[in-house]
């Protein structure tokens, strides 16, 4: 039996695609945190978990208590609040806080109570006997489904479709975002490697996408299900050109059948509202940093 070191060929068992030493940068034998460096996402990443203040989390008068800002993952709950307000489920009424991760509002002691990831959104359902947190985007969207009986498939097999395409996207948006996004528009400089290696899979992405919607109307087939919901606020948004100002590098237009979906799904009412909630940068018009009600959306 092999051990775990021998399972995966050494760095010089790639031969001419060893990585080469780089004339910039070369790692050390241990990474050190420095936590003096100055940049647009020092407040955003750390090396370790855990609260930096003492903060309580607001708590509003409806059971479900967002915590959340309007970042593609922020975007796909509100998305699905919206969804269960507009089938009249009064149940899905929710107060909506902004966290401004820009600010380092998820490093305080109340969100990570209610995330130890201290990453938005985070919900915390206050119907339960004893008030139920909910992270991770996919994890609440799925939570809210099951708990209301909408937009989840019962069948075994389609419910197995759906949630294999939710979970597809939570394993390849990062992909995107952290990688593709942040090498190509973020990056203190752009390098050719990481924007080649990230390009190619983001594309490949788009593909995969392409070739389930040529079949269906929507993700799962001819009904509008969480996988939608999880999806387009991802990729539906770098199909319009709205992430990272890379359209017309990825060629979006391209890939006719991601355009197609994305414009039905963009033109649900609730789509539009949930994009709205948390968002506070952008046109006036379309940002609303807190939602206590549905009137909020119409002051």
């Amino acid at each position: 039996m092999m051990s775990d070191d021998e399972l995966y060929p050494t760095p010089d068992e790639y031969d001419d695609y060893t990585m080469k030493e780089s004339p910039t940068y070369t790692p050390p034998k241990v990474w050190q945190w420095n936590q003096d460096e100055e940049n647009r996402f020092s407040k955003i990443n750390r090396p370790i978990a855990g609260a930096t203040h003492e903060k309580d989390l607001p708590v509003g008068e409806h059971p479900l208590q967002l915590y959340s800002l309007a970042t593609p993952n922020g975007v796909k709950v509100t998305v699905m609040l919206e969804e269960l307000l507009a089938l009249d489920i009064s149940e899905a009424e929710y107060d909506a806080w902004l966290v401004n991760i820009m600010e380092g509002d998820q490093f305080s002691s109340g969100f990570v109570g209610a995330n130890p990831n201290s990453k938005i959104p985070a919900l915390v359902d206050h119907s339960t006997p004893t008030p139920t947190r909910v992270f991770e985007s996919a994890a609440i969207v799925m939570y809210l489904a099951e708990k209301h009986g909408q937009f989840l498939p019962i069948d075994l097999s389609a419910r197995a479709e759906c949630l294999s395409w939710v979970f597809w996207q939570m394993g390849s948006a990062p992909f995107l975002g952290g990688g593709f996004g942040h090498f190509y528009a973020y990056a203190p400089e752009r390098l050719e490697y990481p924007i080649n290696r990230f390009t190619m899979e983001v594309k490949r992405q788009l593909d995969v996408l392409d070739r389930n919607l040529a079949e269906r109307e929507f993700m799962c087939g001819d009904e509008y299900t969480i996988a939608d919901i999880t999806i387009h606020p991802w990729y539906g948004a770098l199909a319009m050109g709205m992430l990272y100002e890379s359209g017309e590098f990825l060629d979006v237009d391209s890939y006719k059948n991601v355009q197609r979906w994305t414009k039905a799904v963009q033109e649900r009412p609730a789509v539009k509202r949930g994009q709205r909630i948390n968002r506070v940068w952008g046109d006036e018009s379309k940002r609303l940093p807190e939602r206590h009600s549905a009137s909020d959306l119409y002051d």
